[in-house]
Protein backbone atom coordinates (compact mmCIF):
# COMPACT_ATOMS: atom_id res chain seq x y z
CA UNK A 1 0.00 0.00 0.00
CA UNK A 2 1.34 3.48 -0.91
CA UNK A 3 2.45 5.61 2.02
CA UNK A 4 0.01 8.44 1.20
CA UNK A 5 -2.90 6.01 1.15
CA UNK A 6 -1.86 4.59 4.51
CA UNK A 7 -1.66 8.10 5.95
CA UNK A 8 -5.16 8.86 4.66
CA UNK A 9 -6.55 5.73 6.28
CA UNK A 10 -4.87 6.48 9.61
CA UNK A 11 -6.07 10.10 9.50
CA UNK A 12 -9.64 8.99 8.76
CA UNK A 13 -9.55 6.49 11.62
CA UNK A 14 -8.27 9.09 14.07
CA UNK A 15 -10.87 11.60 12.90
CA UNK A 16 -13.59 9.01 13.38
CA UNK A 17 -12.40 8.16 16.89
CA UNK A 18 -12.11 11.80 17.99
CA UNK A 19 -15.41 12.94 16.49
CA UNK A 20 -17.22 9.87 17.80
CA UNK A 21 -15.80 10.46 21.29
CA UNK A 22 -16.94 14.07 21.11
CA UNK A 23 -20.37 12.93 19.96
CA UNK A 24 -20.71 10.81 23.08
CA UNK A 25 -19.55 13.68 25.28
CA UNK A 26 -21.89 16.21 23.75
CA UNK A 27 -24.98 14.10 23.12
CA UNK A 28 -24.65 11.77 26.13
CA UNK A 29 -26.19 9.03 24.00
CA UNK A 30 -29.61 10.74 24.05
CA UNK A 31 -31.55 10.94 20.83
CA UNK A 32 -35.06 11.84 19.76
CA UNK A 33 -36.50 9.26 17.40
CA UNK A 34 -40.06 10.06 16.40
CA UNK A 35 -42.68 7.32 16.53
CA UNK A 36 -44.88 7.16 13.48
CA UNK A 37 -47.44 4.54 14.53
CA UNK A 38 -48.45 5.27 18.11
CA UNK A 39 -47.74 7.29 21.23
CA UNK A 40 -46.52 5.60 24.36
CA UNK A 41 -49.11 4.44 26.86
CA UNK A 42 -49.07 3.19 30.42
CA UNK A 43 -49.86 -0.52 30.95
CA UNK A 44 -52.24 0.33 33.79
CA UNK A 45 -51.26 -2.60 36.03
CA UNK A 46 -51.23 -2.05 39.79
CA UNK A 47 -49.21 -5.22 40.37
CA UNK A 48 -46.85 -7.08 38.08
CA UNK A 49 -45.13 -10.44 38.01
CA UNK A 50 -41.57 -9.66 36.99
CA UNK A 51 -39.06 -11.99 35.32
CA UNK A 52 -35.48 -10.98 34.55
CA UNK A 53 -33.08 -12.47 32.01
CA UNK A 54 -29.64 -11.37 33.19
CA UNK A 55 -26.17 -11.75 31.69
CA UNK A 56 -24.17 -12.30 34.90
CA UNK A 57 -20.76 -11.52 33.37
CA UNK A 58 -21.60 -7.87 32.69
CA UNK A 59 -19.84 -5.42 34.99
CA UNK A 60 -22.96 -3.91 36.57
CA UNK A 61 -25.13 -7.04 36.64
CA UNK A 62 -24.96 -7.35 40.44
CA UNK A 63 -25.90 -3.69 40.92
CA UNK A 64 -28.76 -4.04 38.44
CA UNK A 65 -30.03 -7.15 40.24
CA UNK A 66 -30.09 -5.33 43.57
CA UNK A 67 -31.90 -2.31 42.10
CA UNK A 68 -34.58 -4.51 40.51
CA UNK A 69 -35.15 -6.47 43.72
CA UNK A 70 -35.37 -3.29 45.78
CA UNK A 71 -37.81 -1.62 43.38
CA UNK A 72 -40.16 -4.63 43.34
CA UNK A 73 -40.04 -4.86 47.14
CA UNK A 74 -40.85 -1.14 47.49
CA UNK A 75 -43.81 -1.56 45.15
CA UNK A 76 -45.22 -4.38 47.28
CA UNK A 77 -44.88 -6.92 44.45
CA UNK A 78 -43.65 -10.50 44.58
CA UNK A 79 -39.90 -10.90 44.30
CA UNK A 80 -38.69 -10.97 40.68
CA UNK A 81 -37.56 -14.29 39.24
CA UNK A 82 -34.07 -14.24 37.69
CA UNK A 83 -32.83 -16.41 34.82
CA UNK A 84 -29.10 -16.12 34.09
CA UNK A 85 -27.64 -16.59 30.63
CA UNK A 86 -24.64 -18.85 30.02
CA UNK A 87 -21.91 -19.10 27.42
CA UNK A 88 -23.77 -22.06 25.89
CA UNK A 89 -27.21 -20.39 25.96
CA UNK A 90 -27.26 -16.60 25.51
CA UNK A 91 -30.93 -16.30 26.51
CA UNK A 92 -33.17 -18.56 24.41
CA UNK A 93 -34.22 -21.02 27.12
CA UNK A 94 -34.13 -18.30 29.77
CA UNK A 95 -36.63 -16.18 27.81
CA UNK A 96 -38.89 -19.22 27.34
CA UNK A 97 -38.74 -19.91 31.08
CA UNK A 98 -39.55 -16.26 31.82
CA UNK A 99 -42.67 -16.47 29.64
CA UNK A 100 -43.65 -19.81 31.19
CA UNK A 101 -43.47 -18.22 34.65
CA UNK A 102 -46.43 -16.01 33.72
CA UNK A 103 -44.46 -12.77 33.75
CA UNK A 104 -46.29 -9.51 33.05
CA UNK A 105 -42.99 -7.97 31.99
CA UNK A 106 -39.57 -9.48 31.14
CA UNK A 107 -36.53 -7.36 31.94
CA UNK A 108 -33.30 -7.95 30.01
CA UNK A 109 -29.98 -7.09 31.63
CA UNK A 110 -27.12 -7.33 29.16
CA UNK A 111 -25.80 -6.13 25.84
CA UNK A 112 -27.30 -6.06 22.37
CA UNK A 113 -26.80 -9.80 21.89
CA UNK A 114 -28.81 -10.73 24.97
CA UNK A 115 -31.51 -8.20 24.08
CA UNK A 116 -31.80 -9.59 20.55
CA UNK A 117 -32.14 -13.20 21.71
CA UNK A 118 -34.80 -12.42 24.31
CA UNK A 119 -36.70 -10.15 21.92
CA UNK A 120 -36.89 -12.99 19.41
CA UNK A 121 -38.79 -15.05 21.99
CA UNK A 122 -41.02 -12.18 23.15
CA UNK A 123 -42.03 -11.12 19.63
CA UNK A 124 -45.81 -11.23 19.06
CA UNK A 125 -46.51 -12.37 22.64
CA UNK A 126 -47.59 -8.87 23.74
CA UNK A 127 -45.48 -9.34 26.87
CA UNK A 128 -43.40 -6.15 27.17
CA UNK A 129 -39.61 -6.16 27.35
CA UNK A 130 -37.85 -3.79 29.75
CA UNK A 131 -34.26 -2.88 28.90
CA UNK A 132 -31.45 -2.72 31.45
CA UNK A 133 -28.54 -1.82 29.10
CA UNK A 134 -25.25 -3.27 30.37
CA UNK A 135 -23.32 -3.81 27.13
CA UNK A 136 -20.82 -1.96 24.96
CA UNK A 137 -23.10 -0.50 22.29
CA UNK A 138 -26.60 -0.76 23.81
CA UNK A 139 -27.96 0.22 20.41
CA UNK A 140 -31.64 -0.55 20.93
CA UNK A 141 -31.64 1.35 24.22
CA UNK A 142 -30.14 4.39 22.49
CA UNK A 143 -32.70 4.23 19.71
CA UNK A 144 -35.67 4.22 22.09
CA UNK A 145 -34.25 7.24 23.92
CA UNK A 146 -32.97 5.59 27.11
CA UNK A 147 -29.98 7.12 28.87
CA UNK A 148 -27.62 4.13 28.83
CA UNK A 149 -25.59 5.61 31.71
CA UNK A 150 -28.55 5.89 34.10
CA UNK A 151 -28.92 2.39 35.56
CA UNK A 152 -31.40 3.43 38.25
CA UNK A 153 -33.52 5.31 35.73
CA UNK A 154 -33.58 2.37 33.35
CA UNK A 155 -34.77 0.03 36.10
CA UNK A 156 -37.57 2.46 36.94
CA UNK A 157 -38.59 2.73 33.27
CA UNK A 158 -38.48 -1.04 32.76
CA UNK A 159 -40.73 -1.66 35.77
CA UNK A 160 -43.01 1.38 35.94
CA UNK A 161 -42.69 3.07 32.56
CA UNK A 162 -44.88 3.48 29.52
CA UNK A 163 -44.70 1.12 26.55
CA UNK A 164 -44.98 1.05 22.76
CA UNK A 165 -44.72 -1.37 19.86
CA UNK A 166 -41.64 -1.36 17.63
CA UNK A 167 -40.59 -3.28 14.52
CA UNK A 168 -38.31 -6.28 14.42
CA UNK A 169 -36.72 -7.87 11.37
CA UNK A 170 -35.40 -11.28 10.38
CA UNK A 171 -32.47 -12.24 8.20
CA UNK A 172 -32.45 -15.70 6.62
CA UNK A 173 -29.07 -16.77 5.30
CA UNK A 174 -27.99 -19.69 3.14
CA UNK A 175 -24.53 -20.80 2.12
CA UNK A 176 -24.75 -22.71 -1.16
CA UNK A 177 -21.13 -23.87 -0.77
CA UNK A 178 -21.78 -25.71 2.49
CA UNK A 179 -25.53 -26.25 2.24
CA UNK A 180 -26.10 -24.64 5.64
CA UNK A 181 -28.88 -22.17 6.42
CA UNK A 182 -30.17 -20.27 9.44
CA UNK A 183 -32.47 -17.41 10.45
CA UNK A 184 -31.74 -14.57 12.85
CA UNK A 185 -33.88 -11.81 14.35
CA UNK A 186 -32.49 -8.29 14.74
CA UNK A 187 -33.68 -4.99 16.15
CA UNK A 188 -31.19 -2.37 15.03
CA UNK A 189 -28.87 -3.06 12.09
CA UNK A 190 -27.90 -6.22 10.23
CA UNK A 191 -25.37 -6.31 7.44
CA UNK A 192 -23.23 -8.25 5.01
CA UNK A 193 -19.77 -7.57 3.68
CA UNK A 194 -17.11 -5.39 5.28
CA UNK A 195 -19.17 -4.33 8.31
CA UNK A 196 -19.68 -8.00 9.21
CA UNK A 197 -15.99 -8.70 8.69
CA UNK A 198 -15.14 -5.89 11.11
CA UNK A 199 -17.61 -7.21 13.70
CA UNK A 200 -16.10 -10.68 13.49
CA UNK A 201 -12.50 -9.45 13.64
CA UNK A 202 -12.73 -6.93 16.50
CA UNK A 203 -10.34 -7.74 19.34
CA UNK A 204 -12.35 -8.75 22.42
CA UNK A 205 -9.68 -7.51 24.83
CA UNK A 206 -9.55 -4.12 23.13
CA UNK A 207 -13.35 -4.00 23.11
CA UNK A 208 -13.43 -4.49 26.88
CA UNK A 209 -10.79 -1.81 27.34
CA UNK A 210 -12.08 0.97 25.07
CA UNK A 211 -15.63 -0.13 24.22
CA UNK A 212 -17.06 0.60 20.77
CA UNK A 213 -13.87 2.41 19.68
CA UNK A 214 -12.33 -1.06 19.22
CA UNK A 215 -14.32 -1.36 15.99
CA UNK A 216 -12.26 1.51 14.55
CA UNK A 217 -9.04 -0.51 14.77
CA UNK A 218 -10.64 -3.48 13.01
CA UNK A 219 -12.22 -1.16 10.47
CA UNK A 220 -8.87 0.31 9.46
CA UNK A 221 -7.47 -3.18 8.86
CA UNK A 222 -10.41 -4.09 6.63
CA UNK A 223 -10.53 -0.90 4.53
CA UNK A 224 -8.40 -2.36 1.74
CA UNK A 225 -10.30 -5.01 -0.17
CA UNK A 226 -12.15 -5.73 -3.36
CA UNK A 227 -15.79 -5.22 -4.16
CA UNK A 228 -18.02 -8.23 -4.74
CA UNK A 229 -20.71 -8.59 -7.36
CA UNK A 230 -24.21 -9.24 -6.01
CA UNK A 231 -27.81 -9.10 -7.18
CA UNK A 232 -30.30 -7.10 -5.09
CA UNK A 233 -34.10 -7.35 -5.26
CA UNK A 234 -36.30 -4.98 -3.24
CA UNK A 235 -39.90 -5.93 -2.40
CA UNK A 236 -39.95 -8.70 -5.06
CA UNK A 237 -39.04 -6.24 -7.81
CA UNK A 238 -36.58 -7.16 -10.62
CA UNK A 239 -33.01 -7.76 -9.49
CA UNK A 240 -30.31 -5.12 -9.75
CA UNK A 241 -26.67 -6.07 -10.27
CA UNK A 242 -24.25 -4.18 -8.03
CA UNK A 243 -20.64 -4.33 -6.87
CA UNK A 244 -20.52 -3.80 -3.11
CA UNK A 245 -18.22 -3.67 -0.12
CA UNK A 246 -21.04 -3.70 2.39
CA UNK A 247 -24.85 -3.65 2.63
CA UNK A 248 -26.66 -2.57 5.81
CA UNK A 249 -30.29 -3.26 6.71
CA UNK A 250 -31.38 -0.70 9.30
CA UNK A 251 -34.44 -0.91 11.51
CA UNK A 252 -33.25 2.28 13.20
CA UNK A 253 -30.32 4.56 12.60
CA UNK A 254 -28.45 5.67 15.74
CA UNK A 255 -25.08 4.01 16.36
CA UNK A 256 -22.45 4.49 19.11
CA UNK A 257 -20.65 7.79 19.17
CA UNK A 258 -23.85 9.81 18.96
CA UNK A 259 -23.80 9.28 15.18
CA UNK A 260 -27.16 9.27 13.41
CA UNK A 261 -26.05 6.95 10.63
CA UNK A 262 -29.45 6.88 8.89
CA UNK A 263 -31.48 9.93 10.06
CA UNK A 264 -34.65 8.88 8.24
CA UNK A 265 -34.79 5.39 9.77
CA UNK A 266 -37.62 4.98 12.28
CA UNK A 267 -38.14 1.99 14.52
CA UNK A 268 -41.87 1.55 13.95
CA UNK A 269 -42.53 2.60 10.35
CA UNK A 270 -42.81 -0.94 8.98
CA UNK A 271 -39.84 -0.44 6.65
CA UNK A 272 -36.11 -1.15 6.54
CA UNK A 273 -33.61 1.44 5.36
CA UNK A 274 -31.03 -0.24 3.13
CA UNK A 275 -27.58 1.27 2.58
CA UNK A 276 -25.42 -0.08 -0.24
CA UNK A 277 -21.77 0.96 0.05
CA UNK A 278 -19.38 0.42 -2.84
CA UNK A 279 -16.19 2.50 -2.44
CA UNK A 280 -13.15 1.46 -4.46
CA UNK A 281 -10.53 3.25 -2.37
CA UNK A 282 -9.81 5.10 0.86
CA UNK A 283 -11.04 8.29 -0.81
CA UNK A 284 -14.50 6.73 -1.16
CA UNK A 285 -14.56 5.70 2.51
CA UNK A 286 -13.54 9.19 3.60
CA UNK A 287 -16.24 10.76 1.43
CA UNK A 288 -18.88 8.50 2.99
CA UNK A 289 -17.59 9.28 6.46
CA UNK A 290 -17.81 13.03 5.79
CA UNK A 291 -21.37 12.67 4.44
CA UNK A 292 -22.49 10.81 7.56
CA UNK A 293 -20.75 13.06 10.08
CA UNK A 294 -21.85 16.34 8.49
CA UNK A 295 -25.28 15.06 7.37
CA UNK A 296 -24.58 16.21 3.82
CA UNK A 297 -27.60 15.74 1.56
CA UNK A 298 -25.65 15.40 -1.68
CA UNK A 299 -25.80 11.91 -3.17
CA UNK A 300 -22.60 9.90 -3.48
CA UNK A 301 -22.10 7.34 -6.26
CA UNK A 302 -20.51 4.98 -3.72
CA UNK A 303 -23.38 5.16 -1.20
CA UNK A 304 -27.00 4.43 -2.13
CA UNK A 305 -30.10 4.47 0.10
CA UNK A 306 -33.29 2.46 -0.38
CA UNK A 307 -36.43 1.74 1.65
CA UNK A 308 -38.02 -1.68 1.51
CA UNK A 309 -39.97 -4.20 3.55
CA UNK A 310 -38.13 -7.15 2.01
CA UNK A 311 -34.65 -7.47 0.51
CA UNK A 312 -33.12 -10.47 -1.28
CA UNK A 313 -29.38 -10.49 -2.07
CA UNK A 314 -27.49 -13.22 -3.91
CA UNK A 315 -23.77 -13.52 -4.51
CA UNK A 316 -21.54 -16.09 -6.16
CA UNK A 317 -19.12 -16.42 -3.25
CA UNK A 318 -19.87 -16.52 0.49
CA UNK A 319 -19.92 -13.17 2.28
CA UNK A 320 -19.77 -12.50 6.03
CA UNK A 321 -23.02 -11.42 7.76
CA UNK A 322 -23.89 -9.89 11.14
CA UNK A 323 -27.01 -9.07 13.17
CA UNK A 324 -26.92 -6.28 15.76
CA UNK A 325 -23.17 -6.62 16.09
CA UNK A 326 -23.03 -10.42 16.36
CA UNK A 327 -21.46 -12.52 13.56
CA UNK A 328 -24.13 -14.71 11.92
CA UNK A 329 -22.13 -16.74 9.41
CA UNK A 330 -21.15 -16.75 5.75
CA UNK A 331 -23.87 -16.54 3.13
CA UNK A 332 -24.43 -16.62 -0.63
CA UNK A 333 -28.16 -15.89 -0.28
CA UNK A 334 -29.64 -13.40 2.17
CA UNK A 335 -33.32 -12.57 2.66
CA UNK A 336 -34.22 -9.78 5.07
CA UNK A 337 -37.80 -8.93 5.99
CA UNK A 338 -39.35 -6.52 8.49
CA UNK A 339 -41.94 -7.64 11.07
CA UNK A 340 -43.97 -4.47 11.74
CA UNK A 341 -44.83 -3.61 15.37
CA UNK A 342 -44.07 -7.13 16.56
CA UNK A 343 -42.33 -6.27 19.85
CA UNK A 344 -43.68 -4.39 22.89
CA UNK A 345 -41.04 -2.46 24.84
CA UNK A 346 -41.03 -0.31 27.98
CA UNK A 347 -40.00 3.28 27.33
CA UNK A 348 -40.14 6.71 28.85
CA UNK A 349 -43.28 8.73 28.18
CA UNK A 350 -43.56 10.44 24.81
CA UNK A 351 -44.12 14.21 24.67
CA UNK A 352 -47.71 15.27 25.02
CA UNK A 353 -48.76 12.05 26.76
CA UNK A 354 -49.64 11.19 30.32
CA UNK A 355 -47.53 11.95 33.34
CA UNK A 356 -44.07 10.38 33.08
CA UNK A 357 -43.45 7.42 35.39
CA UNK A 358 -42.11 8.31 38.82
CA UNK A 359 -40.10 6.25 41.24
CA UNK A 360 -42.51 3.90 42.99
CA UNK A 361 -43.25 4.33 46.68
CA UNK A 362 -44.23 1.49 49.01
CA UNK A 363 -47.92 0.60 49.13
Amino acid sequence: MNDWLLYLIITAALAFAVSSWWGVRSLKALHTRSAVQEDTYHPGLSRQTVAVVMNPVKAKSAEATALIQRACLSAGWDAPVFFETTAEDPGYSQAEAALASGADVVLVGGGDGTVRVVAEKLARTNVPMGLIPLGTGNLLARNIDLDVYDLHGNVQTALFGHQRHIDMARMAIRNSRTGTSSEHAFLVIAGMGMDAEVVGDTNDGLKKAVGWLAYTEAGVRHLPGRRKKVSIALDDQPEQSRKIRSVLFANCGLIPGGIDFIPQAMIDDGMLDVVVMSPRSAIGWIAMYAKIMFKHKRNLPVMSYYRSGKIVIKCAEPVATQVDGDPSGMATDVTVQVEPRSLLVRVTESKGGETAPRECTPQ
